[in-house]
């Protein structure tokens, strides 16, 4: 079950008949519900990962499961969930140098740059299409676990502008998943080329992580 709560902030007023969106990335599925009279959006689902998109904008990627609560100044307010482009507190743009090896990736009608391995040359190019491409080529089905990793690794940059330290990863994991999933054992068998670490970050449109393994 997962209940989205939409509220304006400050007054704690509930938005009422509000259409709320889930996006489900695994799936793809699209579902919608309005907001009832207390605010709230109730969808019949199992824990997974998307969006949360109200009124148009998305307000909310990563876990859905259980209460999310979602706080507005205005319905009209621009989306506070970046969707492409590097992460806060990075300057994106070009991380290329003299020599580097690159290859081409064919993301939706475009193509992007990466370096050898499959990071990306221009942070700006991260899309969730860039994620799907990258896991392709990997050979990566990706399920919501992946989006989720992939999700707390963009936000974790957002946030501390330094990639996520594996301890951390773990702790985050276990948390949610609990002992049986949230382990380093588990996490780099669901990225089998160097972990949530390497080949996390590079489908998260992140750089190297130093003294990744």
């Amino acid at each position: 079950m997962v209940r989205i709560h939409v509220h304006m902030r400050g007054r704690k007023e509930p938005l009422k008949r509000v259409p709320v969106e889930l996006l489900l990335d695994a799936s793809g599925e699209r579902l919608e519900q309005l907001t009832d009279r207390n605010g709230i959006a109730q969808f019949e689902l199992a824990p997974t990962s998307g969006k949360v998109v109200v009124s148009g904008q998305t307000r909310f990627h990563g876990r859905l499961d259980g209460d999310v609560k979602i706080e507005l100044w205005s319905l009209t307010e621009s989306a506070s969930i970046r969707e492409q482009g590097a992460p806060g507190g990075s300057k994106g743009g070009s991380t290329a140098y003299p020599g580097m090896l690159t290859k081409t990736l064919r993301v939706g009608d475009r193509e992007v740059t990466t370096d050898s391995e499959g990071y990306l040359v221009d942070l700006d190019d991260w899309s969730e299409d860039f994620v799907r491409a990258q896991g392709a080529a990997e050979g990566l089905t990706l399920t919501a676990e992946h989006w989720e990793i992939v999700r707390y690794l963009r936000d974790y940059y957002e946030n501390k502008h330094h990639q996520a330290p594996m301890r951390d990863i773990v702790r985050h994991f276990k948390k949610l998943w609990g002992e049986d999933k949230g382990n380093n054992h588990y996490l780099h068998a669901i990225f089998p080329r160097g972990g949530p670490q390497k080949q996390g970050n590079r489908l998260a449109g992140l750089l190297r992580t130093k003294g990744e393994h």
